[in-house]
């Protein structure tokens, strides 16, 4: 009997890793993998990728006139050592996040976006191979417009957790999107109180409609069910374009046989009743439809908040080193 795992993948579902732990990363043979501050930070602090914190740090000693100068380009260089090994063992893209400081500032995830692609490119990494993660706000998916259209850059449009966010998404061209199944579930717990099931679990039910959605009005953007607390989770969303999964519910899902049945289908949803709506170029519905949901507003402050505080964690971290 062939593990969960290896049925996952056979519904047609890429799987990829989400870590930052790379030494994890080559049990599960995944497609990609993702990584963003809060895994990174998690790495850092473990003693085998103490080589890369010295390689980044001497890096960002020549690259900067003052310390923040250095600390920010020790940081850069830093995501991009993680990314570099993270290749060496998988056959596809590594996403690489943009830092959240610039979620509101289109024109800075922009410049970003291109220097850390410079930085790679530095290192014989062809672009190709590399997805910048931009957070899903208005900034970030006309960040991705320009990067996908002027640049030929492939974005993942991250912090995710609503349709109207998608439909954005998908509009300005993004290579991908990853909507938060776990987060979502987080927020419907504590404000109602109450446990769901894997298939009745809000975050899941979400990233099944942004799927329906991209299917029935043809979206070449790929979905990728993202932040899953449980395999349950992950499951019911089997023949989703990808999920990325964290090494711990991989080892869950390589060490079971329990069925995993095909659950998403691109052919079923073309046939659904689903009204075609746009968000790219008006603003303010964008803003007030994704105001109407709490959650997603909630859960998308939250988040960048999260991310950007890891990022702040990192270069505290580096700055002592650079100072040293």
């Amino acid at each position: 009997m062939s593990s969960s795992l290896e049925q996952l993948k056979a519904t047609g579902s890429i799987v990829v890793c989400d870590s930052g732990d790379f030494a994890t990363i080559d049990r599960y043979k995944p497609q990609d993998a993702t990584t963003n501050p809060s895994l990174i930070l998690a790495a850092s602090k473990k003693a085998e990728y103490a080589k890369l914190i010295e390689s980044a740090v001497e890096y960002g000693k020549t690259h900067g006139k003052s310390l923040d100068e250095q600390v920010d380009s020790a940081l850069d260089r830093l995501l991009v050592e993680f990314g570099k090994e993270i290749l060496k063992i998988i056959p596809g893209k590594v996403s690489t996040e943009v830092d959240a400081r610039f979620s509101f500032d289109t024109e800075a995830s922009v410049n970003k976006a291109l220097h850390i692609l410079k930085l790679y490119e530095d290192i014989g990494i062809h672009k190709d191979r590399i997805l910048i993660k931009i957070a899903s706000t208005w900034e970030g998916i006309q960040a991705a417009r320009i990067l996908q259209s002027k640049h030929g850059v492939n974005c993942n449009l991250t912090l995710m957790f609503s349709l109207v966010q998608a439909i954005a998404a998908a509009e300005a061209g993004s290579y991908l999107v990853s909507p938060f199944v776990g987060r979502i579930l987080d927020w419907y717990k504590a404000a109602h109180k109450r446990d769901y099931t894997a298939a009745e679990d809000p975050g899941v039910k979400s990233v099944q409609g942004i799927f329906n959605y991209y299917k029935k009005h043809n979206y070449k953007t790929i979905v990728m069910g993202a932040s899953f607390r449980t395999t349950g989770e992950i499951t019911e969303l089997a023949g989703c374009d990808y999920l990325t999964i964290s090494p711990s519910l991989l080892e869950e899902l390589y060490n079971s046989t329990d069925p995993v049945p095909k659950k998403l289908d691109s052919q079923a949803a073309a046939s659904l009743d689903i009204p075609k709506r746009s968000y790219l170029n008006d603003e303010s519905s964008f803003r007030f439809d994704l105001n109407e949901d709490a959650m997603s507003v909630e859960k998308l402050r939250e988040s960048i908040s999260k991310f950007a505080a890891d990022a702040d964690s990192l270069k505290e971290l580096l700055k002592q080193k650079v100072k040293a």
